[in-house]
């Protein structure tokens, strides 16, 4: 049998697994929080921005994204900060966004971050009370293509680090949502706009080149982080590994949005851990740090104690 991600927590049992299949009180893949900061909106109407919260959190919240199984307390936490850039006409906005997800730590009360990405490229219409209609094989609006598809890569990323690649399947299907939507001419799908795009995030989680990252997910999370309460100087060790194998990633591809992503999530965490290691480990995982992630070196100072 299979191992649920957020099993991990809380076993699921029999008798819920059957009341799960003949009851609705499994609930979907997301939990997610959604803020609309409309400060640089030139609009008397501030109502619009209130129900396009409700409507982009509905849509992401209420939708299954998988045929897994998610208890109400297995629901995958994240976050979508829109920031309102400007209005052109009436009904269509320019935006840029952040979205975060995370997980919990085994055994622990904390929560690691797994995914921080700023997107820069959000164009959409968006009318007041319009329902949000989205198809996997068909491209309906630029707006529920770019939810659909963090909501993919953020289930993706997650089951990764439960399974070794197994986000293989949401990875494929944000694929298909940037080639669906490459009819557009919105940006953010194209490989030509930008080298930190949909484009080439999607493309990466994809990339053979790029495996050893996705592989160091699952040990980063699984095999370390969820063991760093219990075996710490072992989980070091590990993250020391996945350090090392996204050096040699980075030399296949140099500089990719996926290791630039995964360091935009670890950088403050990766301090924390290294800090409380022994001096061979510190010095090692700080060399390898500021090699990899050399933008990020001030916030690794602190392993080595400067």
């Amino acid at each position: 049998m299979k191992l649920l991600p957020g099993s991990i927590r809380k076993p699921v049992t029999a008798i819920l697994g059957m009341l799960c299949s003949i009851q609705s009180i499994c609930a979907q893949e997301l939990n997610c929080q959604v803020k609309v900061d409309d400060t640089r909106a030139q609009t008397t109407d501030r109502m619009v921005f209130r129900d396009m919260e409700q409507a982009f959190t509905r849509f992401m919240n209420d939708r299954k994204w998988t045929g897994d199984t998610y208890l109400p307390h297995e629901r995958i936490d994240c976050n979508i900060a829109v920031t309102i850039e400007s209005m052109p006409s009436v009904g269509f906005y320019n935006a840029s966004v952040q979205i975060q997800s995370s997980r919990p730590v085994y055994n622990t009360n904390y929560s690691t971050l797994m995914f921080n990405f700023a997107d820069r490229d959000w164009q959409f219409a968006y009318v007041e009370s319009t329902p949000l209609d989205f198809g996997d094989n068909v491209f309906t609006s630029n707006l529920t293509s770019m939810l659909a598809f963090y909501a993919y890569v953020i289930i993706g990323i997650y089951k990764d680090s439960f399974e070794e690649f197994g986000g293989e399947e949401q990875f494929k299907k944000a694929l298909d949502i940037v080639n669906l939507a490459q009819q557009s001419d919105r940006p953010g799908w194209q490989a030509f706009q930008s080298n930190r795009n949909r484009y080439w995030l999607i493309e990466n989680l994809n990339n053979q080149d790029l495996r050893l990252i996705r592989k160091g997910i699952y040990t980063y999370h699984r095999l370390a982080l969820d063991q760093l309460e219990s075996k710490q100087d072992n989980s070091r060790s590990l993250i020391v590994n996945v350090l090392k194998d996204i050096q040699t990633a980075d030399r296949n591809i140099p500089n990719s949005i996926l290791k630039i992503t995964f360091f935009d999530a670890k950088k403050n965490e990766l301090g924390s851990i290294f800090e409380k290691g022994n001096p061979a480990t510190k010095k090692e995982a700080y060399n390898l740090l500021v090699n990899i992630d050399p933008s990020n070196t001030e916030k690794y100072r602190s392993i080595i104690g400067n």
